[in-house]
This record gives structure tokens, C-alpha cells and sequence, in this order.
């Protein structure tokens, strides 16, 4: 079997910022409607770990709308820096953030994960909710994380994956084919946004594979959590 791809075709960067600059008033209704609020716990379960390093300098990478970066917030760090290409979704967390009273703490900038406009370790930790499927060149998104990064700190990545227990692996297979493509159709208003996830969940490596590349990219271990029956991993990196 050949191995998916790691580096994406050239101008995938551009149709992504497109895809979710389009989608970016509907994004946090379906993120919560297509999981049925899953997601939520999958945010907590990984600020309850990264709780545990007591971090004061946060950066999360393809914020999109802030959800993360809300959720870190209460881990009362110095400050959260969220950055995203898709300026739509970035003004979209922007008024949840001021809304909430956060704006002290999390700053919104727009820019590229694989070319990250920081300092060498910058920030003693890490984080990305369901954003490095996405990176046109993962290697690289991946050593610009671990580059910012003080020695020993860690970096949590949480992404989808492909269930292989029965039943999960065939519901989860038809849900993701079928149904959440046509919900996504219907409320989006957005006829590829939503048939791009499942195929790019399908081509995405996961579990061992991805800890390679975690391993390839510069951190000194790697390790993941299956969560939700394998649905989802959250990968931790050490640096």
C-alpha cells in the first residue's frame, strides 16, 4: 500500500485559506453540529494535559476561530498567541475573544504555520485543534512548531484519524462519506468544503506514521492518545 502524501500539492495553501475564509461564518455551528460537541471534550482533554507544564507563553497554531485558544485560556498563562491564514475566521475569533474579556490574554495574528514569524523557542508550549491536515508541507509546519518551542517543552496536536474497531470503523466510514458531507453542503452553503474533510482525514497519516514525522521534524519523543473510539488522536511532542 503506498503511503499518503506529506508534502501537498503546490497551491493548496491558497484553496484552503480560500475554503475556510468561504465557510468562516457557519464553521463553529457545524464543527458542534457534525460532531454532536465531541469536539469540546477533545479541547479539554488536551488543555487538562497541558495544564500539567503550568505554561505561560501558548502558541496556537491554525486557530481559526479561537476555540482553543479560549478553552487554554483558563490555564491563566501570560499570554496565547493564535495565528491562522484564513483572516475571515481570525475576525470571527477576534469577537468571541472580546466578548469573553480575553483580549488581554489571546492575540490573533494572521500567519503561516510552516513559516512562523517567531523567535527560537519563544514559547514553552504548543497546540493545533484539527489544523496540520491542512499544512501544505506537514514536515515543515511540524519543525517551525518544534523550533519555537523552549527545550523540553511540549506540543499538543490534536487530529482526526481512521477507526479500525468494528462497529466504529464502518459507522464512522458511512457518517463521514455520506452524512456529514451533505450537513455540511446544506448549512455551508459550500459544495467542496465539506467532502474535503473526509478525504483529506483518508489521506492523512496517523498513529505511528505521524509520530515519525513528529520524530523526523526535530522533537525527542513522540507519543499519542486514541480518543472517541479512535475518531481522534491527540499526539504529544517533547521537544
Amino acid at each position: 500500500m503506498s503511503k499518503p502524501p506529506i508534502t501537498q500539492s503546490p497551491g493548496r495553501k491558497i484553496q484552503v485559506q480560500a475554503m475556510f475564509n468561504s465557510i468562516a461564518g457557519r464553521y463553529d455551528l457545524l464543527n458542534h453540529l457534525l460532531s454532536m460537541g465531541i469536539d469540546r471534550g477533545w479541547r479539554k482533554k488536551l488543555v487538562k494535559l497541558m495544564a500539567q507544564d503550568k505554561p505561560r507563553r501558548i502558541l496556537d497554531m491554525a486557530t481559526g476561530t479561537a476555540d482553543l485558544a479560549i478553552a487554554a485560556a483558563e490555564l491563566n498563562p501570560e499570554n496565547i498567541t493564535g495565528i491562522d491564514i484564513a483572516e475571515e475566521m481570525l475576525a470571527i475569533g477576534q469577537v468571541k475573544v472580546n466578548k469573553l474579556g480575553l483580549s488581554r490574554i489571546i492575540t490573533l495574528l494572521k500567519a503561516d504555520s510552516e513559516n512562523l514569524p517567531f523567535e527560537d523557542a519563544g514559547f514553552d508550549s504548543a497546540m493545533v485543534a484539527f489544523g496540520v491536515r491542512n499544512y501544505e508541507n506537514l514536515p515543515k509546519g511540524l519543525s517551525e512548531m518544534c523550533r519555537v518551542l523552549e527545550p523540553g517543552s511540549h506540543a499538543f496536536i490534536l487530529e482526526f484519524s481512521k477507526p479500525q474497531q468494528f462497529p466504529v470503523k464502518q459507522v464512522f466510514g458511512f457518517y463521514s462519506r455520506f452524512i456529514l458531507p451533505l450537513i455540511g453542503r446544506l448549512v455551508s452553503k459550500n459544495n467542496s468544503a465539506y467532502t474535503y474533510l473526509p478525504e483529506s482525514v483518508a489521506a492523512f497519516p496517523q498513529d505511528d506514521q505521524f509520530l515519525k514525522i513528529m520524530l523526523e521534524a526535530g522533537f525527542s519523543k513522540a507519543e499519542y492518545i486514541s480518543l472517541s473510539f479512535g475518531i481522534t488522536n491527540l499526539y504529544i511532542g517533547t521537544k
